[in-house]
Formats: structure tokens, sequence, C-alpha cells
């Protein structure tokens, strides 16, 4: 399986795969030693491959990049947001079943415009600094 089809994010890279992505984002949070994390996931590549020109897939390993886990309040693995215009917008956690991930998905593609019009944009030079 082509290795971007689910690529694997950093903290660093979250701004763009994530806050400023234009189409919805779907976000697995994992963790290498997590036996659902590995059991589910060629479920979401599938997913990734089916949907991904209306939905952009990712991938975070928490146990490397915690940060974004906190920020979000994620405290288990795996755990899967759906952001739209930069906002988690619903999500799921722990070992739930594939056909509830591909529901999820298809939510998202079919509301999706509404989510983006809904949203409000981030203003990103605005900083509590200096």
């Amino acid at each position: 399986m082509p290795q971007d089809i689910l690529p694997e994010i950093t903290d660093s890279d979250w701004e763009i795969f994530v806050e400023r992505n234009e189409k919805p984002v779907f976000v697995m949070f994992y963790s290498p030693s997590c036996t659902h994390c590995i059991r589910i996931m060629p479920s979401v590549e599938e997913l990734a491959k089916d949907f991904g020109s209306e939905v952009t897939f990712v991938k975070l390993n928490l146990l490397r990049f915690d940060y974004i886990g906190e920020r979000y309040g994620v405290m288990a693995t795996p755990t899967f947001f759906f952001f739209c215009g930069g906002k988690p917008v619903q999500s799921r956690v722990g070992a739930v079943f594939p056909a509830m991930l591909k529901k999820m998905v298809e939510e998202m593609v079919t509301h999706g415009d509404e989510c983006r019009l809904a949203s409000s944009d981030w203003k990103y030079e605005i900083t509590g600094y200096g």
C-alpha cells in the first residue's frame, strides 16, 4: 500500500495538514504498540483509499507527538477525530467497528460543505505573545 494513503504527520505538520486544510480531515491518533490500532489500521487505510479525494486522512503517533493529543484531550489509542475548518467536529475512541468509522466518513462527505461554511476562519497571526 502506498505510504501516502495514510501519511504519518508530526506536530510541526499539524497546522498544514489539519488546521489549514480546505477538505475535512480524518485523524487517527495511535501508538505503535496498541493492538487495537494495529488491527484497525488496514480498515482506515481502505477508507483513505476509498474517500481520499474528498477527505484528507492522516495518522499521528501519540507516543512521539503527545502535545497535539493533550491539546485535544486524547487519552487513549486509537482515537479518531474528524476536523472541519481546522476544528474538531466528531470523534470516536477505542476499538470501534470499521463500519462505524465508514459511517463517520460518509456523513462528513455528505455534510462536509455545510461544515466548512459553518466554520469560522482561524486568525493564525494573532498570538498571546509580544
